[in-house]
């Protein structure tokens, strides 16, 4: 059985945000209970790297034009025969909810910024080894606590995230769903389309064939080249089927 590698790649910068979002809330999960010094380093990096994103534009409003976006989609298929209704109406329900719940809660990581042991930790992160207990006692002190103090506190700054979680992953389910994989072929490594307004290229490739796609464009129009994993001694078929979806 061949095992296939997904590589998914964004054609314009909203999407490229919101793909950096869901891995940083990933990884900030990735490492729970925080236990140890190691854990919570994990944490307070991937915290500081998701407000250093929500810092650099209005996460809030894209998202909130997405979801009407979305819902403006859904209205053109009520009209389409044969579409199940039902599960139009229950999405749409969904999307009327984020939306709500997104404009209800506070800015986008408030609590997160307001947060005087993050914003420490945050600050000697870009020194090499500057979060020793030396440097930040506050830290040491915090990882003495007991378990369940700091599960508490870390469930909090979590639940914080979760109108901005909710949301991200109703639209990304949205938008991969929204276009099927279709078997396509790359000639001497090179393969390129017209992106029909897309947002996002997902890529399905076999492990077994050691390539990856360096991909270049936007959502009118596209380019992929494939690369071997061994620049030196990796082969790029002259003829390559790949799964893409332009979603």
């Amino acid at each position: 059985m061949q095992t296939h590698v997904l590589f998914e790649h964004p054609l314009n910068e909203k999407m490229r945000t919101w793909l950096r979002i869901e891995f940083l809330l990933q990884q900030l999960k990735a490492r729970l209970p925080v236990n140890d010094h190691a854990d919570a380093l994990h944490f307070f990096r991937n915290a500081g790297d998701l407000l250093d994103v929500f810092e650099r534009g209005d996460i809030r409003t894209e998202l909130l034009k997405e979801l009407e976006r979305q819902q403006r989609k859904l209205k053109a298929w009520v009209e389409v025969p044969g579409v199940d209704q039902s599960r139009i109406d229950a999405v749409r329900d969904q999307l009327k909810q984020s939306s709500s719940t997104l404009m209800a809660a506070p800015r986008v990581g408030q609590l997160l910024r307001e947060e005087r042991l993050i914003g420490l930790v945050r600050q000697r992160l870009s020194i090499p080894g500057g979060c020793c207990s030396f440097d930040l006692p506050t830290l040491h002190l915090w990882l003495y606590a007991p378990q369940s103090q700091r599960d508490e506190q870390v469930a909090v700054w979590l639940e914080s995230l979760q109108p901005l979680t909710q949301t991200l992953t109703l639209i990304l389910d949205l938008i991969r769903n929204s276009a099927p994989f279709r078997k396509q072929t790359s000639l001497n490594g090179f393969y390129q389309d017209n992106g029909d307004d897309a947002d996002l290229l997902r890529l399905e490739l076999t492990l077994a064939d050691q390539l990856y796609p360096q991909i270049s464009g936007h959502k009118s129009r596209f380019a992929i080249r494939f690369m071997p994993l061994d620049s030196e001694n990796g082969h790029v078929p002259e003829r390559l089927d790949f799964g893409l979806a332009c979603c």
